[in-house]
């Protein structure tokens, strides 16, 4: 465990944005910059079988060392932080036996990092955190992840006497913006079902995750002298309030928890001639999100029946509830609680509000549920992690291939 910490914030220092607005594999050349190191680490702990492929996916295999044929296991994370807050130029802080008070993150800044408002963190008295300077996220989301796996496997090298079978790694590119999966190879990855280590706080076991989309609204209008513009007129930005006027006001991220659905507008623009409003869609039921797709549908229809051909809505489908695909092998899951158990975790086993690598993959034929990597507040400047957490997501790991070997027959 000595090497955790220095791995992790190794890999930290290590700008890797993600862009959703590009069409490369990765998104961004910086993603290279952690994905050759990756690989370069691999071969110095043992790691066989060590690849990379032309869009930075990264695999490895621990071969078995038990006699008896055993399911192939894998444990995946990935590479690049979200695009939606700086990962440039990382300053982690080291909180040594944290003190259960307010942790100041950049006093010229007054940014501080409080249980007041935080209250997760007072469950980490007393352990060590790590945290941002206040001006950057952390990236724990997903360095810690990777930092876990890589020093697992480095620790069952080490310790032949812990049998366990054949175990593949992956680490993956571009997870932030929905496409960690897209060209992920699960025929040579070759493994029966795996764990993407993608979660947040110690704990936490979820096979059930959000049915997303994505929607684009582009709105038209006509501008004329707005003395002169009676009957004459179409202002997009107006029909652009319109439009969000037609939406449930309550579904909406901060007013929803749970398995409660929502529509989230994160951008909007516009002129008169023009606007444009970009938003996601989450629900975990199948039928309300398909009633989320028509609601925008509907309210496009009438829009332009009042205005003319103004509006114009484009609808990607993201990523599935791999609900369905996990349910049908639900000893995966088992597995995984009884190594929480054995370690003295106890699972907390809820719906991710969110997406994950997983959920794709386990539709590409890899069931894959997702565990805790320790991380917090992710995708912002009050980001942090506990040590503690990062190493019992490694302890995890290490008791998951252990009882695939001893359980599976």
């Amino acid at each position: 465990m000595e090497k955790l910490l220095p791995r992790f914030l190794e890999y930290v220092s290590i700008d890797t944005q993600s862009d959703p607005y590009s069409k490369t594999t990765p998104s961004t050349e910086k993603q290279w910059n952690l994905a050759k190191k990756l690989v370069m680490e691999l071969h110095q702990i043992g790691m066989q079988d060590v690849s990379i492929d032309e869009n930075a996916y990264i695999m490895a295999t621990l071969p078995s060392n038990i006699d008896k044929k055993v399911p192939i296991i894998g444990f995946i994370s990935h590479i690049d932080t979200t695009p939606d807050f700086t990962g440039k130029n990382i300053k982690p802080q080291i909180v040594e036996n944290y003190d259960g008070k307010d942790i100041v993150l950049n006093k010229a800044k007054d940014i501080v990092l409080s249980p007041d408002y935080f209250e997760d963190l007072l469950q980490y008295e007393g352990q060590t955190l790590i945290t941002t300077d206040g001006t950057t996220l952390l990236g724990a989301d997903d360095k810690a992840g990777i930092a876990e796996i890589i020093t697992a496997m480095e620790y069952l090298t080490q310790r032949p006497e812990i049998k366990h079978g054949e175990i593949r790694i992956a680490f993956t590119p571009d997870e932030e913006i929905g496409r960690g999966a897209h060209k992920f190879d699960v025929e040579k990855f070759g493994a029966a079902w795996a764990y993407t280590m993608d979660g947040s706080q110690v704990g936490e076991l979820e096979f059930e995750n959000f049915n997303a989309a994505s929607a684009k609204i582009k709105i038209g209008g006509k501008s004329v002298h707005p003395g002169y513009a009676k009957n004459k007129m179409v202002n997009a930005i107006g029909i652009a309030n319109e439009f969000l006027s037609f939406m449930p006001s309550r579904e909406v991220p901060e007013k929803t928890s749970d398995r409660e659905g929502f529509f989230h507008v994160h951008k909007i623009k516009g002129e008169i001639e023009k606007a444009d409003i970009e938003l996601i869609i989450r629900d975990h039921d199948e039928n309300h999100f398909e009633a989320r797709k028509e609601l925008l549908k509907d309210i496009t229809y009438k829009l332009n029946k009042k205005y003319g051909d103004y509006v114009a809505l484009h609808i990607d489908d993201q990523y599935r509830n791999m609900r369905e695909k996990v349910e049908p092998v639900f000893h995966i899951v088992e597995i995984a609680r009884e190594a929480m158990e054995s370690l003295g975790i106890e699972p907390i086993i809820k719906p991710i509000r969110g997406g994950t690598d997983g959920s794709q993959l386990s539709f590409m034929g890899l069931p894959c549920p997702n565990i805790f990597a320790g991380g917090h507040n992710f995708h912002g400047k009050y980001e942090y992690v506990p040590l503690e957490s990062m190493e019992k997501a490694v302890q995890v790991i290490v008791k998951i291939c252990e009882l695939t070997a001893i359980q599976i027959k």
